[in-house]
């Protein structure tokens, strides 16, 4: 499903991240390490955001670089701490990264009532408290049909209900064939998912871990 090869990412000539080969399956994965390991940097990379060294391709067909816009529809990513621009709202965010990932109106609006945002869609971003920032990201982040969705820390500042209707959708996007990719420094309390694989980013590398019996 997705595959880096000699990738690498640098910041004023420090490594944060190498990772020689890395062949990952369909599945929901885990990727464990603490803050500042690399985490986000491997997921912005891996999510079109950031120049880095190396190959990332996606399903054998589609390079992040020779073919990024094949590739970040296929690709969607919602962060850790959003940054969205303060003065536009939630509903003007959507409708123009729906459009880019060409979700229909009504995958639209069932995100924005599973997500409970429609109350204060309308108003800027920048009045918002941080769990409703991340609601906002994470409705962005399950939008049009993506191959591959990048979750980084998905529950931090959520609800318990914001939490469920999370496991909820990668539940369901996954019987539909999407793959995951979930990011956190703590361990996971989303019930009920068949996690295939754990990995931590550590020592500016990756490496798997064991997977434990059951829900992780």
């Amino acid at each position: 499903m997705l595959s880096l090869t000699h990738f690498a990412k640098s910041y004023h000539n420090r490594l944060v991240i190498q990772v020689p080969d890395w062949q990952l399956p369909a599945g929901i994965h885990w990727v464990k390490g603490t803050n500042g390991s690399g985490k986000t940097t491997l997921f912005r990379s891996i999510a079109g955001m950031l120049p880095f060294d190396g190959q990332i391709v996606l399903n054998g067909q589609w390079d992040c670089r020779r073919h990024p816009v094949p590739y970040r529809l296929r690709v969607n990513y919602s962060e850790a701490e959003p940054a969205l621009p303060g003065f536009l709202t939630a509903w003007e965010l959507i409708q123009w990264v729906g459009t880019a990932k060409q979700a229909s109106g009504m995958q639209i609006d069932e995100l924005i009532d599973a997500f409970g945002i429609r109350d204060f869609m309308k108003t800027p971003v920048g009045t918002y408290s941080s769990g409703m920032l991340k609601k906002t990201s994470l409705v962005i982040g399950f939008l049009g049909d993506p191959l591959l969705i990048l979750l980084d820390e998905p529950l931090v500042t959520l609800d318990q209900q914001a939490t469920e209707t999370v496991s909820r959708l990668i539940r369901r996007y996954h019987e539909q064939g999407v793959s995951f990719l979930l990011s956190s420094h703590q361990d996971f309390n989303l019930t009920s998912l068949p996690v295939q694989s754990v990995w931590r980013v550590q020592e500016q590398t990756l490496t798997q871990e064991p997977l434990t019996s059951g829900p992780v």
